[in-house]
């Protein structure tokens, strides 16, 4: 399939836009809580997805959440427990980049978790998530897919990038060695994790535009009917011409020139 050319991406997310606004004020008058988690490999497209979901959404009632290493106090913790104050509230949307499937991912194929905290993980979970969902929390679990020949072009593509650079790690660049154990890793979570209650969906992510379009229509299909009208806004004329800012006693604020 061809790659979706960026106009007509701008296209078809537009209307996307609409509707996920709509959503928002459905969960903010609703009191409803909906979390959604985007794991996948390394340059997979998770940032993109997130951000293109979040862009147009208040953040106070979307916030999105991308933990860092755990401190020494957090290693020391109940592995869930450090996610636990990140969970959505009434009224909210949380999407999580990266979550507690860090265990059944980079964890157990760096060596950073033992084999018994990744079996432990892979039976509790489920458990966990059962605990979420019968809270009333909506639990929406993405996997991104991306083969390694367009990983590797998309790592290369940030190493080239003074903007993008920073997004590579040296655990990025030892991860993009062991592919094939992050497959094997990562089909013993699905096995372990996908259930009714709390399954997982996976989306082509080889063509990022198409991958997020894919991602944004399935979440807002699978909410309830979520209408809510935008509230009318009456906006009237000043009655009086606008006025500039003045500052007492103050230099001219600068102002950018070009050039």
């Amino acid at each position: 399939m061809a790659q979706l050319k960026r106009k007509r991406y701008q296209e078809l997310i537009e209307p996307l836009y609409e509707e996920l606004a709509s959503m928002a004020r459905w969960v903010e008058a609703t009191g409803a809580r909906v979390l959604v988690l985007f794991e996948g490999r390394d340059t997979a497209g998770k940032g993109g997805v997130i951000n293109a979901i979040a862009s147009h959404l208040n953040p106070r009632h979307c916030r999105i959440v991308a933990l860092g290493k755990p401190s020494d106090a957090e290693a020391g913790q109940w592995y869930f427990q450090r996610y636990v104050p990140h969970l959505p509230t009434k009224g909210e949307i949380v999407l999580f980049d990266r979550s507690w499937y860090n265990r059944a991912g980079v964890e157990k194929v760096m060596g950073f978790a033992s084999g018994r905290q990744v079996r432990d993980f892979l039976r509790q979970v489920p458990v966990f998530e059962r605990l979420l969902v019968d809270d009333g929390i909506l639990l929406f679990k993405y996997w991104l897919t991306c083969d390694q020949e367009e990983q590797e072009k998309r790592l290369r593509e940030r190493a080239a990038d003074p903007l993008k650079r920073w997004k590579l790690s040296p655990i990025d660049l030892v991860a993009r060695t062991r592919y094939r154990e992050y497959t094997r890793a990562r089909e013993a979570m699905l096995e372990a994790t996908h259930n009714r209650r709390s399954p997982w969906t996976l989306v082509d992510f080889n063509d990022q535009h198409r991958g997020r379009l894919t991602v944004i229509r399935d979440l807002l299909d699978r909410l309830p009917d979520f209408h809510v009208d935008a509230p009318d806004v009456v906006f009237e004329p000043l009655e009086r011409k606008p006025e500039k800012e003045k500052f007492a006693q103050l230099k001219p604020i600068v102002s950018y020139r070009d050039g």
